[in-house]
């Protein structure tokens, strides 16, 4: 009988919990709060699609634009923003990488590991209008680059370095040590193991850590406005690009707002949203691949 009772006390005092006002209260606040973000997001999106799909065409995705032929285009841009983007993780990729193997496996923890942690943490928190202008500063004007893809990229550079160095540092730390001291333990050299078993097992992090900086290579328009430029001309050499004003389809919508040309400016929003949105899904595919492989 008393252990009835007791299971029956407890019942009771379970269900009183899930029926308390404060419970159901909060619990509504926070799908407000959900739905909310959610009518947002759609709001913004879907006015942006409604006013910017009627204006793209074969003929704006394909051409430059052009005041002899008559054409508004932005495929010069959108080579553009392909140039920078492979440039930028070109450079920023090994070093950050490597920055956070370094942290992770090789440095002791201290003062110094510590004060490195601090320095990326505060480049992550600087505005991009600094960097664009130290980068037409140093870049541009001392090294001798000028405006071009090469200056905006090296300034995108010293952007993305601190996101991927935290998110592949973290990526690592998910590894178990028992990793670390099996492959060890065998006679395997560091360098061996972390290049055969830590970096594999801390992929999933890495790759969403790079896709995640090429988001906000794409959205970026401050810095490159001071670095790179606004050229939308096709690429006639196809390493001679890097050295030339070029501008990206975020510094063409912004040109094509300050010309009130609102419907191509709209053009270019629907091109970039559905960029962000196949780098957020490509992202969150990988990752999860990934991770189904190695609990597999």
């Amino acid at each position: 009988m008393t252990n009835n009772t007791a299971a029956v006390s407890l019942r009771g005092s379970i269900y009183g919990k899930q029926v308390r006002v404060s419970d159901l209260l909060l619990t509504g606040i926070i799908y407000f709060c959900a739905g909310i973000s959610i009518l947002i997001l759609v709001g913004i999106m879907g006015y942006v699609f409604y006013r910017g799909i009627p204006n793209i065409s074969w003929e704006f995705l394909s051409t430059a634009t052009s005041t002899l032929k008559g054409t508004v285009g932005i495929l010069g841009n959108i080579i553009n923003t392909l140039y920078i983007i492979v440039i930028t993780l070109l450079i920023a990729t090994p070093i950050g990488v490597g920055s956070a193997v370094y942290l992770n496996e090789y440095a002791k923890p201290g003062k110094v590991v510590r004060a490195i942690e601090f320095t990326t943490e505060t480049l992550s928190g600087i505005p991009s209008i600094i960097f664009g202008l130290f980068g037409m500063v140093f870049f541009g004007n001392t090294i001798g680059l000028k405006y071009s893809l090469l200056t905006g990229a090296l300034t995108l550079t010293l952007m993305i370095l601190p996101l991927i160095t935290r998110t592949t540092q973290e990526a690592l730390k998910t590894v178990p040590d028992s990793y670390r001291h099996g492959a060890l333990g065998i006679g395997a050299t560091k360098w061996y193991m972390i290049r055969t078993i830590i970096l594999p097992s801390a992929m999933p992090g890495i790759i969403t850590g790079i896709i995640l900086a090429i988001g906000r290579i794409v959205g970026e328009s401050a810095a490159l406005l001071f670095t790179a430029g606004s050229g939308y001309d096709l690429p006639r050499k196809i390493f001679g690009k890097v050295f030339e004003s070029g501008g990206t389809l975020t510094i063409q919508l912004y040109l094509f707002m300050q010309k009130a040309q609102y419907d191509e400016a709209f053009g270019v929003a629907v091109v970039l949203l559905i960029i962000v949105l196949g780098i957020n899904c490509l992202a969150k595919y990988l990752s999860h691949r990934f991770n189904v492989e190695t609990r597999a």
